[in-house]
């Protein structure tokens, strides 16, 4: 990673060092997707009760998601990797481009980091690298 001297201790990366940490992503991410598929079909599992009587709970499948999706996002965040999509398994890193800051993208099964945006466009302001 970057020494991010630049941007006050905040990590920044080059596509090298993100494409080095793609495979690690690759099984992060996925545990990611599973947790919020779970956490999404108990949360429909407990809608009819809730609607119907008041009633309804989560599941210890539930709070085991919830953890999973707890300890994986905070572990990006620790990184300095934004999630900006977890179905899709859309990512930004931080990192410089001609010498202000941007965000490099990657999306789960992308081969490679390719894209990058200024930090205020979003994803819809992706450009090659």
């Amino acid at each position: 990673m970057g020494d991010g001297s630049t941007y006050a201790d905040e990590p920044t990366y080059t596509t090298k060092e993100a494409d080095a940490m793609l495979p690690e992503l690759r099984e992060q991410l996925g545990r990611v997707r599973q947790a919020c598929q779970v956490m999404l079909g108990a949360a429909e599992r407990i809608e009819g009760p809730v609607v119907a009587d008041g009633g309804g709970y989560a599941d210890a499948d539930y709070w085991a998601a919830s953890k999973t999706l707890r300890v994986e996002v905070g572990r990006l965040a620790e990184q300095g990797i934004v999630l900006r999509d977890p179905e899709t398994g859309l990512i930004d890193f931080p990192g410089e481009r001609e010498g202000r800051r941007v965000f490099l993208c990657w999306r789960l099964g992308d081969d490679r980091v390719a894209l990058w945006h200024e930090l205020d466009t979003g994803c819809s302001g992706q450009k090659p690298l």
